[in-house]
């Protein structure tokens, strides 16, 4: 997302540009031994594990006439003035997950291209808008809605479907941010009532950039000058609650600490 991020700042989204993201994604992940950064040249399908394509739920775009289809999609994703952009983000996330260009990562690439589509149209200041939440709690009726189009050309119910993902997702965003703001000025308090340091509040600030984060980490983004301190302050928290330990340093390798409340807030549960 960050190099990604940083590209749209000169360039906008373009066949290339997302098989570069593809190889990125893929790096030393599940999908990495099939092909990363290069579209299907085999005939994929969708279905259970070990289900012949006779019986595949889904089968995408023969590999001989996907590249043109990959054409007109990469033409309509960068049309100008279309009647709607988040309409047009709908059809083009849809027509991306139908075409299933890659043998492996199209979900993961499909959901990193909403955030970037709508930075790429200045919808956004930052790409920092994700739907995975609501997609992956209405699973069915994603996969539901994708076939329908398929088989139905029903693009009304699929747009209906989005827009009805962006509504709830963005208010869900909303009551997570006060949340987090909420919790930021509890843990102030917090910080500064515990640690009586003046690198409380600066404590506090790295765990919420990084809220899992390495003691040394902790005290360049903290600015604590040495290291003495640092692990003074981190063990007064770790102490009191306030932050966890996940892993305790052994040799050169550093003890990792996380902030549980923020976590589990961005979460939506509680994962700490």
């Amino acid at each position: 997302m960050r190099i990604a991020e940083d590209e749209l700042k000169h360039r906008t989204i373009s066949l290339n540009f997302i098989k570069s993201l593809h190889t990125v994604l893929l790096d030393s992940v599940r999908g990495r031994d099939k092909e990363p950064g290069e579209f299907r040249k085999d005939q994929n399908w969708i279905g259970k594990r070990g289900t012949p394509i006779e019986q595949a739920r889904f089968v995408p775009p023969s590999p001989m006439i996907l590249p043109e289809h990959l054409e007109k999609w990469e033409e309509f994703l960068t049309l100008e003035n279309y009647i709607d952009p988040l309409v047009q983000l709908a059809i083009v996330h849809a027509q991306f997950e139908i075409l299933h260009p890659f043998k492996d990562g199209n979900g993961r690439i499909g959901r990193l291209l909403i955030p970037l589509f709508l930075y790429m149209k200045k919808c956004l200041n930052r790409p920092m808008f994700y739907l995975s939440e609501y997609l992956e709690t209405h699973r069915d009726e994603y996969y539901d809605g994708l076939l329908e189009i398929t088989k139905g050309n029903n693009w009304q119910n699929w747009v209906e479907y989005f827009m009805q993902a962006i509504v709830v997702q963005s208010n869900m965003n909303i009551s997570k941010a006060k949340e987090i703001l909420k919790l930021y000025e509890k843990q102030k308090t917090n910080f500064i009532d515990i640690t009586h340091s003046q690198y409380a509040v600066p404590a506090l600030d790295a765990f919420f950039i990084k809220p899992i984060i390495n003691s040394v980490s902790f005290a360049k983004l903290s600015g604590i000058p040495n290291k003495i301190t640092g692990n003074d302050l981190l063990r007064k928290l770790v102490k009191s609650n306030s932050i966890s330990v996940l892993r305790k340093g052994r040799g050169r390798m550093s003890s990792v600490y996380a902030l549980p409340d923020l976590i589990n807030i961005a979460e939506g549960k509680k994962v700490l």
